[in-house]
């Protein structure tokens, strides 16, 4: 098999094109020839060495796929070979074969691409977990979605419409509020025509009382204002800190509107082994067959350029998802 390599810590592009012995799945795992591979911007924290969790060198990063399972080990029967699959593994991903624990294993519908699966577990499941089980999201609410036309945002957007929530979304550009208005975004704000002036928008937009929840992928100067501009009882996720600083806030804010601060760590479901997790990929599959859910890719690149899809991802040149085919 042939895989990218982290040999030290540091830049994707410093990254190894290795031959590797082929893998062979031990009790409860399962093998799986790749056919697309997800980028995150956490693939990035982990090649650095930025990432909270830091594996041994040398490893391959990546941690979602989508392939045709081609063995199985003693005990497995979620899946059998053959089978049409996505998988969510800690790293290990940037490969052409790769071993995964069966629990972290979903068989994929029948009309879902390989490049669109490699792309939908993530970014769905940690939304879906933020917006219904983290913030109890409802039906006319407004819903506030900084970064909305990133892999998280989008799906955010989607899963927010889908409840019947009513749809504030931010991005940096024009051409990324035009993505997002395809999805169904009601009001579009470019964050970058000034400082705090988005504040003032979300607002504005709906008539003064503040978004009831936040969703916020980014952190840094983007939460500070979020919690100006969140309604009474306002539940504000903290996502992540793509901005760079991880922010803090004074606690009389949180008393003054009643409002929650909550954190969004979907991967610690997985790892305690949740059965959420399943609950909430079918519900997401249901609605993917619905069609309320249409994941986005953005471009596709050959797995040996991962340092080139990485980098789309870390300019912020991309919106949707970054995939990557060997």
């Amino acid at each position: 098999m042939k895989a990218l390599v982290a040999v030290r810590f540091g830049e994707p592009a410093e990254m190894d094109w290795q031959e590797a012995p082929d893998p062979a799945p031990g009790p409860g795992e399962v093998l799986i020839e790749t056919r697309a591979v997800g980028c995150n911007f956490p693939d990035i924290l982990m090649v650095q060495g930025k990432y909270q969790v830091k594996p041994p060198l040398p490893f391959s990063p990546g941690h979602e796929l989508a392939g045709v399972v081609t063995a199985i080990g003693s005990g497995v029967t979620r899946v059998g070979p053959g089978e049409r699959v996505l998988a969510m593994v800690q790293w290990g991903a940037y490969a052409d074969r790769v071993i995964a624990p069966a629990d972290r294993v979903f068989a994929i519908p029948e009309a879902m691409d390989f490049e669109t699966a490699a792309g939908f577990g993530l970014v769905y499941q940690t939304s879906y977990c933020a917006l219904v089980h983290r913030a109890r999201l409802r039906a006319g609410e407004w819903l506030l979605v900084h970064g909305a036309a990133g892999g998280v945002g989008l799906a955010a957007v989607q899963i927010g419409k889908a409840l019947g929530a009513r749809v504030i979304a931010t991005a940096g550009t024009p051409a990324k509020l035009e993505v997002v208005r395809q999805f169904g975004a009601e009001v579009l704000i470019d964050h970058t025509t000034g400082e705090g002036d988005w504040v003032e928008r979300v607002k504005k937009a709906t008539g003064g009382e503040g978004a009831d929840v936040i969703y916020d992928p980014v952190g840094s100067d983007v939460f500070d204002g979020s919690s100006k501009c969140i309604a009474f009882e306002g539940r504000l996720l903290t996502v992540g800190f793509a901005g760079g600083r991880i922010p803090s806030i004074a606690v009389n804010r949180i008393l003054l509107k009643n409002i929650s601060v909550v954190g969004v760590h979907w991967g610690l479901y997985q790892r305690r082994g949740s059965p959420l997790v399943d609950e909430w990929m079918q519900a997401l599959f249901a609605l993917y067959g619905e069609g309320a859910l249409r994941p986005v890719v953005y471009r596709t690149y050959p797995l040996r350029e991962a340092a080139r899809a990485l980098h789309a991802l870390a300019t912020r040149e991309s919106y949707g998802k970054v995939v990557l085919v060997p």
